[in-house]
């Protein structure tokens, strides 16, 4: 069974060297209701055996065994561990992953904040993180490359991919989270437009993570979906807030090294 999901070619691209990703969708899974149908989010309150057999299929459309597929704790940090073996039941707490071991993946949950998937196929090494807006503004994407580099890859051969996340349309925000953004940097402010809102403001949040990929010296790109625009595809955070709705599954985006 192929899952659907979403592909960015320059990853695609690696497929030949035993690098395989998805930006799998909320499709082809087997929770209901809410949660409908793949939903791999251990911390929501779907049935957690259908949630588990939702990741095992995802574990097994990358050609992994579902005890291989790695995951975090996810809490919106800059924080990054390196994967030398099987995690089990175990997430430690961090929000990106870096390794150099065959047959392992690397899965991220999202429910509108950035999956960002990274390989370096020369060197045989891949990454995964999870970017929300805290985890892009603190370096979460900046300290999963050089946990990469750690483990031999090289900086100008890393290929960075951003899959699908809320879209700047969708995605209003209050000042004091602008003042976050500026007061690190007053370049910053390119990424908020004006909202119809007052005092409010619409943050390109996918932008900001692409430019600092970009100025991080990777290779970066982006698959451009909006979570929040497309239900049939994506769960959304800020869609289910909006409409009070009691809980919201999460898409994994994973990569794996055959």
């Amino acid at each position: 069974m192929t899952l659907p999901s979403v592909k960015s070619n320059p990853l695609e691209a690696l497929s030949t060297s035993g690098i395989r990703h998805g930006f799998y969708t909320r499709q082809g899974g087997l929770s209901s209701g809410i949660y409908d149908s793949l939903n791999t989010g251990l911390g929501s309150k779907d049935d957690p055996e259908l949630v588990m057999q939702n990741r095992e299929r995802i574990a097994a459309d990358l050609g992994v065994k579902a005890t291989h597929l790695a995951g975090c704790y996810q809490v919106h940090s800059a924080d990054v561990i390196s994967v030398s073996a099987p995690m089990g039941a175990e997430r430690p707490e961090a929000d990106g992953m870096a390794t150099n071991q065959r047959g392992i993946a690397l899965g991220v949950l999202t429910a509108d904040c950035g999956p960002i998937l990274f390989a370096d196929e020369s060197a045989q090494v891949i990454g995964a993180c999870h970017a929300g807006w805290k985890g892009a503004l603190t370096g979460v994407a900046e300290n999963t490359i050089e946990a990469m580099i750690a483990l031999g890859a090289k900086r100008g051969n890393i290929c960075a991919v951003l899959g699908p996340c809320i879209g700047q349309n969708n995605y209003e925000v209050g000042p004091e989270f602008k003042t976050r953004f500026v007061d690190q940097a007053e370049a910053f402010n390119i990424y908020f437009s004006a909202s119809a809102k007052p005092e409010h403001y619409m943050f390109d949040m996918q932008t900001f993570i692409l430019d600092r990929l970009k100025a991080a010296g990777v290779s970066a790109s982006k698959t451009g979906e909006c979570t929040y625009d497309d239900e049939e595809r994506f769960f959304s955070y800020r869609r289910t807030t909006h409409r009070n709705e009691p809980d919201y599954g999460r898409q994994m985006s994973a990569i794996a090294l055959i």
